[in-house]
């Protein structure tokens, strides 16, 4: 059950094959508290997602996309640590594009106030 004090920020990663960010900016202090992800099917290889705050690693907050029954795969995942974001910071999405055939990721970021 979510509280009145949690909200929801999305984003996408256009093609999790390919190495690149996607950003989205913090509208309200808080907490990342739990990331979903789902995404379309890759063919091969495993991509790596990783979340930064302002350029640092969010702690326990990796997606390993890996092909095999990946079609319509949903992921959740807990940040530990280095989870806290003010207003204006930055919430990096980062794939290094480690698997094939462009796949776009849609990824909901949960903060707690």
């Amino acid at each position: 059950m979510r509280t009145l004090n949690d909200y929801f920020l999305t984003t996408a990663i256009p093609d999790v094959s390919a190495a690149s960010s996607t950003f989205v900016v913090v509208p309200d202090d808080g907490k990342i508290i739990k990331i979903f992800a789902h995404n379309l099917a890759t063919t091969t290889g495993t991509a790596a997602i990783t979340f930064e705050i302002n350029g640092t690693a969010c702690t326990t907050a990796a997606i390993s996309h890996i092909a095999a029954s990946s079609a319509g795969k949903q992921y959740t995942v807990n940040p530990s640590a280095l989870n806290n974001v003010l207003e204006g910071d930055v919430i990096e999405a980062i794939t290094d594009g480690s698997s094939t055939n462009a796949s776009k990721m849609e990824l909901t970021i949960v903060i707690r106030r």
